[in-house]
């Protein structure tokens, strides 16, 4: 048998586990097969029950990392960095003596003798075995599907090997066969590899199991406008390759291309194809060794109980692999609450079973908004069924009720989820609809808010760790405060994160319920909250930190209110972020005026206004690279980040910058970032508007000016969108109207599609409504607050700030214009301003007392030279900090 130790190797991003032989403890082994999502949960869950006091925990990998987040699998192909989807803490795996064997496939199970056999032919006994084995992706049989260029999407290695087959100069299409869910996501994933994306489904509708027809129309006609070609109703009778080889001396000739051959008489050509047509239970171990007693399904799975046990004895199965009253549960909220169970049941707790899960979803595909709630295609007997469609927005809204229209069987939403929460609620919890249940999709009218005073207490809040109300309020009840406080204790909202506001009203509720007075002081200096420390100091004219706390604070500030305070100065003056009164109240970022990197070194991120540059000062970013060894990268922003910078080398680096006519770029900084453009109607055959004139315009008047966050712009020259813009904070979209406007979209984690907020504006107009939105932001929002957030915090929604600005609803119009007009004019180029103030030099200085560097810090620029450092090394390596 063997103990697993942790070693470092420099060749992976992650820890590597080598087993050794070593003497195993006397007490009986609970082994895990499987640590996917699932598979850790049940260790997370094992360990808060003590079973590795008990037990000698090992869990089993296939695979050759511990467990990583399947859920954002398509972030990987932005960052590539396998390390961000990581689960596993390995120290906690190590402290609790959890042994993880990666690369470990067991290929038979004796449930008589209770033991379990690996591939390299060991056995190991068990007195508990938990069967995490998940799901594997289907692949119809389709001859030919075997070619190197078509692959699955599942795994880290399924996804590298498709990046590799992408990064071929001949590879341009891509096609995905599935249009579900997963199916979806790899198209998304295509796109992003900037592929031609085709999605080839069988059935006549995307997402047929969570949309009924129409919704699956809409949603297809949104994506197809996103640049994806559907085709629906495809069934693919033979995939081929061809050969092209017209022209012999070609770099390309013998290129092996594909040919999907359907069965219409239809064909497709393409250049790798990705199968995503859904996943099937991973039971082979037990389907290839029926011996082992342990019953499976009838369409596959393992099946299991109420306590997730499976016929065996002491044997369960939990997530993908298992099957419970004939289903299979494909989404990780309802495996986590298996997990959670089995490691109770093992534990002594009986009282804990599974009974089922809901299966509505609520997620964002390519950019397009998608809600399912339970019986989504309105089958239940004598149900009832409302719609609401507007094709022009590409919105589909359905409601199914039961046939007295007092309770809420199920509901579609495409195009706009806001309603979503809400319906859901009102599902789960059985609740009275009210007298005309079309209202609650309809636009314009007043729709009933499901308080979390109505919820009852077995309410599900976060559905990722199976967390109730009740939950949250007892937490509340036992002395969890703050939102970090619940967290911890119920692990409510640290999952997929959509359930965060209801868990902060929750809270909220609770508190105020114990009577504890609930406000929204920004710290214990300031019983204000960020809009009303913007509202003093924008009417009391207040320019420093000092004078705001001496006229309406206490105390001497922290690290709360000091930054917040010195971005809603800077929001309202513009004043150089670096005067001796406002040097104090910066973070580290601008308190050097760079990014500082998890190495320490900064990044130095000149403007490229429009990523439109000359070939000069193309010239110059790579002799200051090449200077000073920097690593360089083309940002998604279309500008260059220059990175592995020293503190000491930041002012020689933007002297030459400058001097060559950059400005800074404000990546340091909550402000504007960028404004991606395409080219436009200077150079696209389909450009119908000068889209690089109008970013050279917004970057030139909005860079420097500081907010709660930072803001992303895009301006596309036509409908084809090859900037973005509906994933900015701000996109324009050039029509042969006019501008459409687009606001407070949101890339990232928790993307939010911009909301079309006006059509057909000339350009003064477009430029004046951005003044105002961005002035109305600044004056309103949150510290920290994206605009997208604080879109969905507005009452009143989109109506309203169309009113305030569109309309001048509350007479603010001019006053926003002129304060954005103030910005505007004090605006200097921070760096500028640094280099030619001796003073403000000596903040770059290594040591406070000396323009000597430090020999004996270690850099390290280029990235396959990356590794952890040897004990001896970290011996040697003096870490400096300024006094």
């Amino acid at each position: 048998m063997s103990f697993i130790s942790y070693i470092e190797d420099s060749r992976m991003s992650s820890t590597t586990i080598r087993a050794e032989n070593t003497v195993i403890k006397s007490k009986g082994n609970l082994v895990v097969i499987g640590n996917g999502m699932v598979g850790h949960h049940f260790v997370e869950r094992a360990i808060e029950q003590g079973l590795h006091e008990q037990f000698e925990i090992h869990v089993f990998a296939e695979e050759d990392r511990p467990a990583y987040d399947r859920v954002y699998l398509s972030s990987y192909f932005e960052h590539k960095d396998a390390s961000k989807l990581n689960l596993v803490d390995l120290t906690t795996y190590e402290s609790s003596q959890i042994n993880l064997h990666l690369n470990q496939r067991i290929v038979d199970i004796d449930s008589t003798n209770r033991s379990i056999t690996t591939e390299s032919g060991e056995q190991i006994e068990y007195s508990e075995l938990v069967l995490a084995t998940g799901s594997y992706p289907f692949v119809p049989p389709i001859p030919g599907r075997e070619h190197p260029h078509c692959h699955v999407y599942r795994t880290i290695a399924d996804l590298d090997e498709i990046l590799a087959i992408a990064e071929l100069p001949t590879v341009k299409k891509g096609v995905v066969v599935g249009g579900g869910l997963l199916g979806l996501e790899a198209a998304k994933a295509l796109v992003t590899l900037g592929l031609d994306t085709y999605v080839v489904e069988f059935a006549p509708q995307l997402m047929g199991v969570q949309l009924d027809a129409a919704g699956g129309e809409i949603l297809k006609r949104k994506i197809e406008a996103l640049g994806v070609k559907v085709l629906t109703g495809k069934n693919t009778q033979e995939i081929f390759s061809t050969s092209d080889s017209t022209d012999p001396d070609s770099a390309d000739s013998n290129v092996n291309y594909l040919t999907m051959q359907f069965t219409d008489g239809t064909s497709l050509d393409t250049d790798m194809i990705v199968f995503s047509a859904g996943i099937r239970p991973q039971d082979n171990i037990i389907k290839n060794n029926p011996e082992c007693g342990i019953e499976i399904g009838a369409r596959g799975g393992i099946l299991i109980n109420e306590q997730c046990r499976t016929n065996a004895d002491h044997v369960y199965a939990v997530g993908e692999c298992a099957v419970w009253d004939n289903k299979v549960f494909g989404l990780v909220a309802p495996g986590y609450n298996m997990a959670s169970i089995c490691a109770a049941q093992i534990a002594g707790d009986n009282e804990q079973t599974f009974t089922g899960a809901d299966m509505s979803t609520k997620l964002k595909l390519m950019g397009v908004d998608v809600g399912s709630i339970g019986d989504a295609h309105g089958t239940t007997e004598g149900g009832l069924s409302y719609l609401y469609q507007n094709p022009a927005e590409g919105i589909y809204k359905k409601l199914v009720t039961t046939a007295d229209n007092k309770r809420l069987l199920g509901a579609v939403l495409v195009g706009d989820t806001e309603d979503y929460n809400n319906l859901l609620q009102l599902y789960l919890n059985d609740i009275d609809l009210p007298a005309h249940p079309e209202s609650l999709i309809l636009p314009n009218v007043e729709k009933p808010v499901m308080g979390i005073a109505n919820l009852p207490d077995t309410a599900t809040i976060c559905s990722c760790y199976n967390v109730s109300k009740g939950a949250i309020c007892s937490a509340v009840e036992n002395g969890a405060y703050s939102i970090a406080d619940v967290k911890a204790v119920t692990s409510a909202g640290t999952g997929c994160g959509g359930c965060a506001p209801m868990v902060k009203d929750t809270l909220s509720h609770q508190l105020t319920t114990l009577g504890f007075e609930v406000n929204n002081d920004l710290c214990e200096h300031f019983a204000y909250s960020r809009q009303d420390l913007y509202s003093l100091i924008r009417v009391h004219g207040i320019r420093t930190f000092d004078e705001l706390l001496t006229e309406h604070g206490r105390g001497h500030g922290c690290e709360i209110c000091k930054p917040t305070v010195a971005s809603i100065l800077a929001s309202c003056w513009n004043d150089y972020v670096l005067k001796p009164e406002l040097t104090p109240l910066q973070d580290s970022n601008d308190y050097y005026l760079g990014n500082i990197q998890k190495d320490g070194t900064y990044s130095v991120v000149p403007r490229v206004p429009g990523g439109e540059i000359t070939a000069d000062k193309l010239i110059v970013l790579g002799q200051v690279a090449k200077e000073f060894n920097l690593y360089t990268k083309i940002t998604g922003g279309q500008r260059v980040d220059l990175f592995g910078a020293r503190m000491e080398q930041l002012p020689d680096i933007w002297t030459q910058l400058v001097q060559a006519g950059f400005e800074t770029g404000h990546a340091y900084g909550k402000s504007l970032r960028t404004v991606k453009s395409c080219v436009g109607n200077d150079w696209c055959r389909y450009g119908v508007d000068d889209s690089m004139g109008l970013a050279l315009r917004l970057e030139d008047r909005y860079k420097g000016v500081r907010s709660p966050h930072k803001i992303k712009m895009g301006v596309s020259g036509c409908m084809r969108e090859c900037a973005e813009a509906q994933s900015k904070d701000f996109g324009m979209i050039a029509t042969e109207n006019g501008w459409n406007l687009f606001v407070c979209g949101n890339g990232g984690i928790t993307p939010r599609h911009g909301e079309l907020f006006a059509t057909d504006l000339d350009t003064e107009t477009l430029v004046r409504y951005i003044d105002r939105i961005i002035m109305f932001y600044i004056k309103t929002a949150d510290k920290l607050q994206r605009t997208s957030k604080w879109r969905e915090s507005l009452e009143g929604g989109l109506e309203y700030l169309q009113a305030v600005i569109i309309e001048d609803s509350l007479g603010i119009a001019e006053e926003l214009e002129a304060q954005m007009q103030l910005l505007i004019e004090n605006y200097v180029c921070e760096w500028a301003e640094t280099i030619n103030d001796t003073e403000k030099l000596k903040r770059f200085r290594h040591f406070v007392n000396s323009e000597q560097g430090d020999d004996n810090v270690v850099f390290v620029t280029e990235r396959d030279q990356i590794r952890p450092a040897t004990e001896a090394e970290k011996s040697e390596i003096k870490l400096v900090e300024l006094a």
